[in-house]
C-alpha cells in the first residue's frame, strides 16, 4: 500500500492541514488550552514548522524531523507539559475538524484519527 502521505496529496496537503489546524488552534474555545500551552513554550511560530515536519515522516514522507532531533517519540517531545484528557479530546477534535476541511478523505481521516487518538490518550499524563 503506497504511504499515507502520498494517499493524502503529499507534503502540500501536510502544510495544508498543519497551518488550518493551528489557525483552528488560535480561533476555536477548544484550542485555547493547547493555544496556552504553546505559549508556555516557544510559541506558535515554532510549532508549525515542527509538526510539519513531524507529521510529513509521520505520514511515510521525508524524516526531517528524525534527522534534526534523532527521534519521533511523542512522549519525550510533550513530557515538559501536562496534558489532561479534556486537552487530547480537544485536539482530536480540532485535529479531525482541520482534515475535513481541507479535504483528506473520509477513509484516509478514520484511519489517521484512530491512530491520533491512541496517541494522544497515551500523552495524558495529568
Amino acid at each position: 500500500m503506497e504511504p499515507m502521505i502520498d494517499r493524502i496529496g503529499g507534503e502540500s496537503q501536510v502544510k495544508l492541514l498543519v497551518n488550518h489546524f493551528y489557525d483552528l488552534i488560535e480561533t476555536l474555545p477548544q484550542g485555547a488550552a493547547i493555544m496556552a500551552m504553546h505559549q508556555r513554550g516557544h510559541g506558535l511560530s515554532h510549532v508549525r514548522p515542527e509538526q510539519f515536519d513531524f507529521l510529513t515522516g509521520f505520514f511515510g514522507g521525508r524524516r526531517n524531523y528524525h534527522e534534526r532531533h534523532g527521534h519521533m517519540n511523542l512522549r519525550e517531545i510533550h513530557a515538559h507539559i501536562e496534558i489532561r484528557a479534556e486537552d487530547a479530546e480537544d485536539w482530536l477534535a480540532v485535529m479531525d475538524r482541520a482534515m475535513a476541511e481541507t479535504g483528506i478523505a473520509d477513509r484516509e481521516r478514520r484511519e489517521i484519527m484512530a491512530t491520533f487518538r491512541r496517541a494522544a490518550l497515551m500523552l495524558v499524563n495529568a
